[in-house]
C-alpha cells in the first residue's frame, strides 16, 4: 500500500507540474482572447449605445422644424443612435418649462432645446444633463452661456444670428432712396429685442431709420403691418418666432403697399418676403447634431465647447413678389441668389 501510495503522490505532483505548464500556455491565449473579447465588446458597445435626447420645440413653424429635422438627420449621417422624445410647447413658455422638467425626471442623456426660451427653461431644470440648444439669436444675452467661448456650466449650442449687416444693406441696394425700415417683433422674446438694437446701430451706420412696433400675440400681426407700413420705406423681418408664424400676412400686406421687403432667413422669403441673405436653419441643427456627439460619444466636456453661429448663408428672393412689385429680376442685387416661385 504504501508503493502504491508513493505512486500515487508521485502521479498527482506530476499531474499538477503538468497542469502548471498548461496553465501558462494558456493563460498567454487566454489573455489574448480575453483581450481581444475585451475590446470587441467595448466597439459593440459604442455601436449598440442607444442614447435618450429630449427635444423641447418652443412652437411649430418651419424655421424651427428645419432646426429639428437638420439635428436629427446629423445625427443619423453621424451614426448616433438615439431614441428621440419630441415635445412642442405650443408657443407657450410655461409649456417649455413643463417640458424640461419631465424630461429630467425621465433621465434623458441630452436635452436639445429650441429657440430661446425652451433653452432657458431647459437651464432652469438642470444643471448635470447636457443641453444642446439652437435657434438663439444672443447666448450670452439671454444668459445661457457665460461667453460664446467658454459656455461654462452643462449647455451649449448654436446661434441663429443673422448677417443683418448684409441684410440691411439690400435695402440701400434696391432702392437707394430707402430712409426707414419697420421692424415687427414680439415683446416677450428677448432675442427679438436683441436684433432691434442691433438693427438700430447698424441702421445708423448705412443711413437707415429702424422704426419698431411691438407686439404681444399673433393676432396683433395685422394691426401692426398696418400701422407700420404708413410710416416706412421698407419691412425688415427679424428671426422672431411669433412673426414668423405669421409670415405670409406680413409679405401680403407689404406686397399691397408695395413695400419692399428683406427677411433674416430662407424661411421668410418662402412665406412672401422678397429677399434674404440668411441662414439655414436645417443646416444649423445639422451644426447642433455634430456637437451633440461630441458631448454624447466623444466624451468632450460641454462646459469647455464653444457656442457656434451659422457656418453656411444663402441668398435668396422670391420671384413673385419681385413681379408684384415690378422690380427688375436683372438687377444686380438678385444676381447669384436663387429664386424661390
Amino acid at each position: 500500500m504504501k508503493k502504491i501510495s508513493k505512486i500515487l503522490v508521485l502521479l498527482l505532483v506530476g499531474i499538477m507540474i503538468l497542469t502548471a505548464c498548461g496553465s501558462t500556455d494558456n493563460q498567454v491565449i487566454g489573455n489574448d482572447n480575453i483581450e481581444n473579447i475585451d475590446t470587441n465588446e467595448v466597439k459593440e458597445d459604442i455601436e449598440d449605445t442607444v442614447y435618450k435626447i429630449g427635444i423641447s420645440q418652443l412652437t411649430e413653424h418651419p424655421a424651427l422644424d428645419d432646426a429639428r429635422r437638420g439635428f436629427e438627420d446629423g445625427l443619423k449621417e453621424l451614426g448616433v443612435n438615439v431614441e428621440i422624445d419630441y415635445k412642442n410647447a405650443q408657443g407657450d413658455i410655461a409649456n417649455t418649462v413643463s417640458i424640461a422638467q419631465k424630461f429630467v425626471s425621465d433621465g434623458v442623456d441630452l436635452i436639445f432645446a429650441i429657440a430661446t426660451p425652451a433653452a432657458q427653461s431647459a437651464k432652469q431644470a438642470s444643471t448635470e444633463i447636457p443641453i444642446i440648444f439652437s435657434a438663439v439669436t444672443d447666448p450670452v444675452q439671454a444668459e445661457l452661456v457665460d461667453s460664446m467661448e467658454v459656455p461654462g456650466g452643462n449647455i451649449t449650442g448654436t446661434s441663429d444670428a443673422s448677417p443683418m449687416d448684409r441684410q440691411l444693406q439690400l435695402f440701400k441696394d434696391l432702392d437707394s432712396n430707402i430712409k426707414s425700415i419697420g421692424i415687427i417683433f414680439n415683446t416677450s422674446e428677448a432675442n427679438s429685442h436683441v436684433q432691434v438694437e442691433m438693427a438700430k446701430e447698424i441702421g445708423k451706420e448705412i443711413g437707415l431709420e429702424i422704426v419698431e412696433v411691438g407686439i404681444s400675440t399673433i393676432n396683433d400681426i395685422p394691426q401692426a403691418v398696418d400701422s407700420i407700413v404708413k410710416k416706412v420705406d421698407g419691412i425688415y423681418t427679424i428671426t422672431d418666432n411669433m412673426v414668423a408664424s405669421a409670415i405670409n400676412v406680413v409679405s401680403e400686406k407689404a406686397i399691397e403697399n408695395k413695400i419692399i421687403t428683406v427677411g433674416a432667413e430662407d424661411f421668410h422669403v418662402n412665406g412672401g418676403i422678397l429677399i434674404t441673405d440668411g441662414i439655414s436653419y436645417y443646416e444649423l441643427g445639422k451644426q447642433s447634431a455634430r456637437m451633440a456627439k461630441e458631448v454624447l460619444v466623444d466624451k468632450k466636456d460641454i462646459a469647455n465647447l464653444p457656442a457656434e453661429v451659422s457656418t453656411n448663408t444663402e441668398k435668396a428672393y422670391n420671384k413673385n413678389t419681385l413681379n408684384a412689385l415690378g422690380l427688375d429680376e436683372n438687377n444686380a442685387v438678385f444676381k447669384d441668389a436663387k429664386a424661390i416661385d
